[in-house]
């Protein structure tokens, strides 16, 4: 969740560190800090934003040529100045960042009191800065041998950076669960918790492993796991420009991805699926192919838009495929015990493919004999690494919080999959595959169409933004689009709303509908067109205000609603990839019309690598 820089190298650390700290809020923004060492260390932090970090350091002396910064998601502790990251050791001598979670931090502090160590925060951060240096002092062992013997010991997730006053040509890292990347450059070196602050400098990175630890001087490089044993630095270079991190004349990264999406999608499509011939190509789908078409399920897992993903799939899964598909959330399905057979399909979707729920949940399914395809957006993430095998939705880097391109590119790729396996399988005939495969290639030209519709969604958000409530409601494949509608909302207005199956409502949700209530109806037609316009009908009767996604020339619909906003006509399987996003605008709009910022809502984060 957190967002962790460091830099060692003949550049002023600085700069460096607080450009990568502005590309990395995104990871979590409720202070940020940065610790310099230039004979003394200083340790700056401070509540809130980047840039009251920047505004508080105007006139300091910040000259170092290595330093750490962080900013942080607060996991222990409250987010206030004295739990920022970097934390100073008991000595003062050692400074740490830390993005994770220490499980037993608590009986660790306690053996520590009784030692005699204070606190000054309420972090667990603190507390295993402490304990290494506890190891460090009463072994009288090197700080890398200290690290070692501490993280042997604790439990939990963590990428650590230490910053160590006695040895300033050094730093320690060390990682497991969290995400880490060491940036390669002419006698430099750059950490960060993802690529976003080293494209600018270096396209040469090494993806860190579990429980390596790296020692890292300005021209050397030294990575070795918990055993001590050196490992060899796997040098990847990274495919990825610095433009895709830019906000290109938007006012926001949100509204930038959401209209990246005609071609975000036509990445995704390109080089696999080839509409004049008819084929898609995707080889780590291939090589499981026969396992997969022979599986007696396929089960899905994963967190908050993935997973909502993951429930349209279903749908098409089961309609293309004929194999009995599941829906989990990973958080849940780790700890469920759940009932796993060798042969087993386990799809992962994954935006960053670091999700630490999903990543432990693939993890043990993996260990019972399951066949874990991975459909996540970073190339070289964790789950990425741990599937055997899969395909990456090449959205490039999505920094708005509420996720948005992401989403119709793992449709995308999820549609692409099932046609394939229905395909070969013969669940899915000739001509309805080749209908599918031309209509999908539409897809990116159709969302075009649909983002012009902007203006008009802009004043149906002024007009809707002082509701207190929202009901989502959609039928079958854009039951999942009314979930994820519902939260967009949520998270960018802080307005409650709730996506339902649009048959369910008279089922409780009804409770709600009154003159003051606006429902969203998923409206386009397809075979539930009908029972929609039913539903429809009874919040009328109870003078509930209709919004409604259709098509062109929906008389009924237009009819019944009280506000519009037309998609393109698609096949229902594909439907889904158009209705998602006048909702993703939607929400944009009424958080702006609110004056919040859409980009970083308040107690959010992307990149969930804690429970």
């Amino acid at each position: 969740m957190c967002g962790i820089v460091a830099y060692i190298g003949p550049r002023e650390a600085y700069p460096v560190i607080l450009k990568g700290l502005k590309r990395l809020e995104y990871r979590g923004y409720d202070s940020s800090g940065v610790a310099l060492l230039n004979g003394d260390l200083n340790v700056y932090k401070k509540k809130g934003k980047v840039a009251e970090l920047e505004e508080m350091l105007v006139g300091k002396d910040v000259h170092s040529n290595i330093g750490i910064g962080h900013t942080r998601w607060a996991t222990h502790g409250e987010p206030n100045d004295r739990n920022a990251h970097p934390h100073i050791s008991a000595s003062g001598k050692l400074a740490m960042i830390h993005n994770g979670i220490i499980e037993n931090y608590s009986q660790l502090k306690q053996d520590l009191l009784r030692k005699g160590y204070t606190f000054k925060s309420d972090t667990d951060t603190e507390v295993l800065l402490n304990f290494i240096e506890d190891i460090k002092e009463n072994n009288e062992c090197p700080l890398e041998e200290a690290v070692r013997i501490a993280l042997k010991r604790i439990v939990g997730a963590y990428v650590i950076v230490l910053i160590d006053q006695e040895h300033p040509d050094t730093l320690i890292t060390a990682r497991k669960g969290s995400p880490l990347v060491i940036g390669i450059g002419k006698n430099e070196h750059f950490l960060a918790s993802d690529a976003s602050p080293i494209i600018e400098y270096t396209k040469e990175v090494v993806y860190v492993n579990d429980y390596e630890l790296a020692i890292i001087k300005a021209d050397e490089l030294i990575l070795k796991n918990l055993g001590n044993e050196r490992q060899t630095p796997f040098i990847t270079k990274l495919d990825m420009e610095l433009a895709a991190i830019e906000k290109g004349g938007y006012d926001h990264f949100m509204l930038k991805e959401i209209f990246e999406q005609p071609q975000t999608i036509h990445d995704c499509l390109r080089g696999r699926l080839d509409a004049e011939s008819g084929s898609i190509t995707m080889s780590g789908v291939t090589k499981y192919a026969e396992q997969i078409k022979n599986a007696n399920r396929i089960v899905m897992v994963a967190c908050g838009t993935s997973w909502h993903a993951g429930l349209v799939a279903e749908y098409i899964f089961e309609e293309l495929c004929r194999i009995n598909v599941e829906v989990e959330y990973a958080s849940e399905f780790r700890y469920r015990n759940p009932v796993i057979n060798k042969g087993d399909v386990i799809i992962a979707i994954s935006q960053s493919g670091e999700t630490a729920d999903t990543l432990v949940a693939i993890e043990n399914a993996k260990s019972k004999g399951a066949i874990i395809l991975g459909v996540v957006n970073v190339v070289g993430s964790s789950i990425a690494r741990i599937s055997d095998a899969g395909a990456y939705t090449h959205a490039g880097p999505e920094i708005g919080v509420a996720s948005t391109k992401a989403f119709t590119a793992q449709l995308a790729v999820l549609t692409m999959i099932a046609l394939k396996i229905g395909y070969e399988k013969g669940t899915l005939s000739q001509e309805r595959y080749l209908q599918l495969v031309r209509e999908l290639d539409a897809i990116p030209e159709k969302v075009s169409t649909v983002l012009l519709q902007a203006e008009n969604i802009k004043k149906l958000a002024e007009k809707y933004k002082d509701a207190s409530n929202c009901l989502y409601l959609g039928r079958g494949y854009n039951f999942p689009v009314a979930l994820e509608g519902a939260l967009k909302l949520k998270e960018i207005s802080y307005i409650h709303a709730e996506g339902y199956p649009a048959a369910e409502m008279k089922h409780g949700p009804i409770a709600l509908v009154d003159e003051a209530l606006p429902v969203i109806f998923i409206a386009t037609k397809d075979s539930y067109h009908e029972k929609v316009l039913s539903n429809m009908q009874e919040i009328k009767a109870r003078k509930g205000k209709v919004i409604a996604i259709i098509n062109e020339g929906d008389e009924q619909s237009i009819a019944l609603a009280d506000d519009v906003i037309v998609v393109p006509e698609a096949d229902e399987i594909l439907s889904p990839m158009l209705s998602c996003i006048p909702l993703q605008l939607l929400a944009y709009h009424i958080g702006l019309a609110k004056g919040f910022d859409v980009d970083k809502p308040r107690n959010l984060a992307k990149s969930v690598t804690v429970e």
